[in-house]
Order: C-alpha cells, then sequence, then structure tokens
C-alpha cells in the first residue's frame, strides 16, 4: 500500500494522566461496561506499562499490562470500534509482547469474552492457548457472562543449552 500525501503512521507512546478523558471516551464507546477513570488512574500509579495508540493526533486505542516476576497480564487492550480491522489491535499486541520479551517474561495472561469473536481470533493468531474458564466473570445486560483464561508461553530468543552448543570448544 502506497502513502497518500498527509497519511500519517500511528504512534504508540506511554498513556499519562492528561489522556484519561480520551481513554474513557474510547472505553465508553467500545465496552457496555466501561472501566472508570480510578481504574486507569490506579494503573497509571501502579506503574503498570499504559500505553496508547495515536492516528492523526487521535487517541485510538490502548492498553494495560501488569507485570510480576516472569509473568505478565493483558489487563486491558481497546481499540475505539471506527478503526477495527485495519490492524492497529495486532498492532497494540505486538507492543506488548515485544514489552515482555525484552523483561523476560515467560507466560502472559489474559481474560476475554467468550462473546468476542474478533478479539479470540487477534489472540490466537499471536499463539495464545485457552487455559481454562472463569465463571461469571464478567458483568453482562443479562447478567454475568464467563471469561476464557488465555496464555501465551513465551520462546526465548536462544536458550543458554543452545548457546553453549553453538560456542566453539576452547
Amino acid at each position: 500500500m502506497s502513502a497518500q500525501p498527509g497519511d500519517v503512521a500511528p504512534v504508540i507512546r506511554a498513556m499519562r494522566f492528561n489522556d484519561l478523558d480520551n481513554v474513557l471516551e474510547v472505553e465508553g464507546v467500545a465496552y457496555d461496561f466501561p472501566w472508570s477513570r480510578q481504574v486507569f488512574s490506579d494503573c497509571l500509579m501502579a506503574g503498570y506499562l499504559a500505553s496508547v495508540l495515536e492516528y492523526n493526533e487521535q487517541l485510538i486505542g490502548y492498553s494495560i499490562l501488569s507485570t510480576a516476576a516472569a509473568e505478565a497480564h493483558i489487563l486491558n487492550l481497546c481499540i475505539d470500534p471506527d478503526f477495527r480491522r485495519h490492524g492497529y489491535g495486532a498492532q497494540m499486541l505486538e507492543h506488548l509482547l515485544d514489552y515482555a520479551r525484552s523483561l523476560g517474561i515467560e507466560r502472559i495472561f489474559l481474560e476475554v469474552r467468550p462473546s468476542n469473536d474478533v478479539a479470540i481470533r487477534l489472540y490466537e493468531r499471536a499463539g495464545f492457548k485457552q487455559l481454562g474458564i472463569r465463571k461469571s466473570y464478567y458483568r453482562a445486560p443479562d447478567g454475568r457472562e464467563d471469561a476464557l483464561v488465555l496464555v501465551l508461553e513465551m520462546r526465548p530468543e536462544q536458550s543458554s543449552e543452545q548457546s553453549s552448543e553453538q560456542s566453539p570448544e576452547i
């Protein structure tokens, strides 16, 4: 695809407190039961990897990733419904995976609604596998909805065993 005059590549950057109005606007359009400002604020204060995706200076998506020891948890990954199906979700997910790799994370977990086919396909294409089900995890218009628990086992670029096998003997 060739660039057109005025085309601007989307940019991923750190989420800031002054982004929260725009984040909440996207969250409110994307979800029937959106996170509160306090939840996002708590994530920022906790030092989680909180990122936004901007296109033409408009916030069109965001993600939140927590890490502890050798594990990570994708807490939220959202693209404005008006900007879906353009690869932006995959771009945000790759950003999270790259960050996790840089920390030596061994596995990444997330929950997703079974009714969210688009998100499930995105995660499966990235290698996530279903680990289990959390019963009645999400609020839903008719009560509660289960969550699928997915996990991605991260593969190190090269294990130390492979390195030693490839090193010349002295």
